[in-house]
C-alpha cells in the first residue's frame, strides 16, 4: 500500500491544483524516483475523466544529452513537445533525481545553447497558462537525493514536504482555502499601487509595479505555494540586493550573488562561487538581464532552507527575484529563456515601503 499521504497529494494535484475535467489532455511528467506519486497521479486524472501521457526523466538522460550533443542536436526542438505545450489542456510535474549533482560536469555554453532553443516552448507555456487555457501544477517528490540536499534523513524530508503540502491534514483543500483567503486580502491592498522599496542590510532596491498585478500564488501552480508575486516594470528597478541564500541551477550551486541594477538592467553582477556560471546565464539572451518577477514569501510553515527553490522561495520572512522571462499575466513583458529565482532573507532589519507606506517588516506584514 502507497503512504496515504501520497494518495493525498495526488488527489490535491489533480482535483484542487489544475482541477482535471472530463476529457482533458493530461501530461504528467516526472521522475523515475517519483514513480509511487506518479501511479497515484495517472489513477486520479484517469477516475476524472482525463486523458494522461506519461513522460519519464532521469537526470542520467539529461546529463548524456548535454555532454555529446553536437550544436544541431542542442538546437533541434522535438515535434512532440510542440504539439504538447500548444494542446495540452494541462500539466503535472514531479521532480525527482537521484543525483542532484548530475549536471555539474555539463559545459555551461551546451546547458544555455539547449535553453535557448527552447525559449520558444517557455514562451507559448507562460501565454497559455496566462490565458487560462493551459493548467499546470509543480511538485516535488520526497526522495532520498533531496533529503540529503536538505540535511535531513527520508522519513524526516517526507514529513516535511507532507507538512509543508497540508497532506498530512484530513483536509489539504480546506487549508490551501485559508491560504488564498489570506494573500487575497495582501493582493487587494497592492492593485494600484505604484511603487517598491526595499531596505535592509541585504539591499537597497527601488522598482515600479505601477499598471502591474500582483498574484495569489495558493497551490493551483506549486504545491506547496505560499507567495504572492508581480513582474515589475522592465525598466524601473535601480539599487542593490544580496541574496543570502545559494541559489541552484543547472546542477550547480551559486552563493553569495550580488546584483546591481540600472534602469532594469543588471549592470554588475558577482558570486562567491560559481560566479562563471551566474554570468554565462545572465548573458543568455537580452532578456536575461533585467527581472521577471518580484515576489514575498508567505508560507511560514517553511522555516529552513533546503536547496530546493520549489520550497525555499516560499519562507515566511523572505523575499525573491527571478531573473529573466515575467509572467504575461502579471502584466510582465520581459521574454527570455531562463527564469531565475534568487531568495534574501528579510527577518533582520528590513523593510518593504509601498507608495510610502510601510508593507512589510522584519518579516511580517504590517497591513
Amino acid at each position: 500500500m502507497p503512504d496515504p499521504r501520497v494518495i493525498k497529494l495526488a488527489d490535491v494535484l489533480v482535483n484542487y491544483s489544475v482541477a482535471i475535467q472530463p476529457g482533458d489532455w493530461v501530461l504528467v511528467r516526472g521522475g523515475v524516483p517519483a514513480l509511487p506519486l506518479l501511479t497515484e497521479v495517472v489513477r486520479q486524472v484517469t477516475r476524472a475523466g482525463g486523458h494522461a501521457t506519461v513522460q519519464l526523466t532521469h537526470d542520467a538522460f539529461a546529463e548524456a544529452f548535454l555532454k555529446d550533443a553536437s550544436e544541431a542536436q542542442l538546437e533541434w526542438v522535438s515535434p512532440v513537445e510542440r504539439l504538447m505545450f500548444n494542446e495540452m489542456d494541462a500539466l503535472i510535474s514531479v521532480r525527482a533525481v537521484e543525483n542532484t549533482r548530475a549536471l555539474s560536469g555539463v559545459d555551461p555554453a551546451k546547458q544555455r545553447a539547449a535553453q535557448v532553443a527552447r525559449r520558444e516552448l517557455m514562451e507559448t507555456y507562460m501565454r497559455r497558462s496566462a490565458e487560462g487555457t493551459l493548467r499546470w501544477v509543480g511538485t516535488q517528490y520526497p526522495c532520498p537525493a533531496y533529503a540529503q540536499e536538505a540535511d535531513m534523513s527520508l522519513e524526516e524530508y517526507e514529513n516535511f514536504v507532507y507538512g509543508a503540502t497540508f497532506c498530512d491534514k484530513d483536509d489539504p483543500v480546506a487549508e490551501w482555502n485559508r491560504v488564498h483567503a489570506e494573500q487575497q486580502r495582501l493582493v487587494d491592498w497592492l492593485k494600484g499601487k505604484k511603487e517598491v522599496l526595499v531596505k535592509g542590510p541585504n539591499a537597497d532596491l527601488r522598482l515600479s509595479i505601477e499598471g502591474r498585478t500582483f498574484i495569489n500564488s495558493d497551490g493551483h501552480h506549486n504545491m506547496p505555494s505560499g507567495e504572492i508575486f508581480t513582474g515589475p516594470v522592465e525598466d524601473s528597478v535601480n539599487g542593490w540586493v544580496r541574496f543570502t541564500y545559494p541559489a541552484i541551477s543547472g546542477g550547480r550551486e551559486v552563493e553569495g550573488v550580488e546584483l546591481r541594477f540600472e534602469n532594469g538592467k543588471v549592470v554588475e553582477a558577482h558570486a562567491r562561487k560559481n560566479e562563471d556560471y551566474l554570468l554565462s546565464q545572465l548573458d543568455s539572451d537580452p532578456g536575461a538581464r533585467y527581472l521577471g518577477e518580484f515576489a514575498v514569501g508567505t508560507n511560514y510553515g517553511i522555516t529552513r532552507f533546503t536547496k530546493s527553490i520549489l520550497f525555499d522561495e516560499k519562507i515566511g520572512g523572505s523575499i525573491h527575484m527571478a531573473v529573466g522571462a515575467g509572467y504575461p499575466e502579471t502584466g510582465s513583458q520581459n521574454k527570455s529563456s531562463i527564469h531565475w529565482d534568487f531568495i534574501c532573507d528579510m527577518r533582520d532589519d528590513s523593510e518593504i515601503w509601498v507608495d510610502g507606506e510601510l508593507f512589510y517588516k522584519n518579516g511580517q506584514f504590517q497591513v
